[in-house]
């Protein structure tokens, strides 16, 4: 008898011990609800998965927040994460993550590879970005890639562009290469001692992890031939010395190919909060689209074609809208390209007569726009 009435006692005082944890921490998160503009903050942000710290991903997504974010009306958290795999990834199982950047040829992968039913109907794009080029990079015994068959190839972590991209080139062109799969930071160090044959990154031209490497003797990227089997989703490109003058001679050039990059969207129904985020965000996108090709951003944003399309994908219902509305420029674009013709014989007459080159007669138009609006 006496022992259960212990054990009762027992039982009250880890319960009065419990109701102690979980009043304060109840009295604090209601606290935190009743914080004057706390839902306001969060009822229009907006997760974007980008990258590893070390690849051009999280650069781009960084970019995106300082062009977009505007007070309590959108804000936009860049995230580091795996990378182009990964972000698809984080796309479809991850709370919190709303739009992410990744590469065109990851949905094939999702869908060939990973048999995720319905894959191409569940995640959208929004625009095409930028281009990443595929490195390869070897110690000086390896003069191609059939030379590194049986040896041991580091392809970044699980889950970035190189874990993906850089393999399919090695499979589609036949050589079965040992793949390790570590930060290449660690990689290009295990390079110096032999442990690693080389080393494949897939990142957009000029990247750090090579524009700041200290080249050990005749270590050197391997060209990467475009031919047929890479038409799918890759473009021939070059990795020149004017990208990387510390590993490439003046006027070289190295053959590669390259993947193209672009925001890619959960296809959220039109009833849904996470429907009303993105599209905030998309629209800020396409009316910001001057402010990222500045020089204060990255210098591929200049290079982007918003109104491209990406082969095997679907363009996501908000975006195509907003792209027919930057494409005819708003309601009163044709009244004031009109009128800006009118301004402009003046303007050349008074200048001499001068012929203008079509991106000054651009440039001269914003600014008549901008001064219009003003008015």
């Amino acid at each position: 008898m006496r022992i259960s009435v212990l054990h009762a006692l027992k039982k009250l005082c880890l319960f009065a011990a419990l109701l102690t944890m979980i009043v304060p921490r109840t009295a604090t998160a209601q606290a935190l609800a009743e914080l004057p503009g706390r839902n306001d903050i969060n009822s229009w942000t907006v997760g974007l998965a980008g990258g590893l710290l070390e690849g051009s991903y999280i650069r781009y997504a960084a970019d995106l927040a300082r062009a977009l974010n505007d007070g309590s009306n959108l804000r936009i958290i860049p995230m580091v994460t795996f990378g182009a795999v990964g972000n698809v990834s984080d796309l479809l199982y991850l709370k919190g993550v709303d739009i992410a950047i990744t590469q065109a040829d990851v949905l094939d992968y999702f869908e060939q590879e990973q048999k995720i039913p319905g894959i191409k109907g569940r995640i959208h794009y929004i625009s095409p970005l930028f281009l990443s080029e595929v490195h390869i990079y070897a110690r000086s015994e390896f003069k191609s890639l059939a030379d590194l068959a049986g040896k041991k190839v580091a392809f970044n972590t699980v889950g970035s562009a190189a874990n993906l991209t850089g393999q399919i080139v090695f499979r589609r062109l036949g050589i079965t290469v040992e793949p390790v799969f570590i930060n290449n930071a660690i990689a290009l160090e295990q390079m110096r001692t032999g442990e690693i044959s080389a080393v494949v990154h897939v990142v957009a031209k000029p990247n750090d992890a090579f524009t700041r490497y200290k080249p050990e003797p005749g270590f050197h990227f391997l060209p990467v031939e475009y031919n047929s089997i890479f038409a799918d989703f890759y473009l021939p490109t070059a990795l020149e010395a004017t990208d990387y003058p510390n590993l490439i001679p003046a006027g070289g050039k190295v053959q590669t190919i390259a993947v193209l990059n672009l925001l890619a969207v959960f296809n959220w129904a039109s009833d849904s909060d996470r429907y009303r985020r993105v599209s905030r965000f998309i629209n800020a996108f396409f009316n910001n689209y001057d402010k990222l090709k500045t020089a204060s951003f990255q210098a591929k944003w200049a290079e982007i074609n918003f109104a491209g399309t990406v082969p095997g994908w679907t363009r996501y219902r908000v975006a195509e809208e907003a792209l027919a509305k930057f494409k005819a420029g708003g309601p009163n674009q044709e009244r004031l390209r009109s009128q800006f013709e009118e301004f402009f014989k003046s303007f050349a007459k008074k200048a001499g007569n001068r012929k203008f080159s079509e991106s000054e007669r651009e440039a001269l138009f914003k600014q008549f726009v901008e001064w219009e609006q003003k008015r």
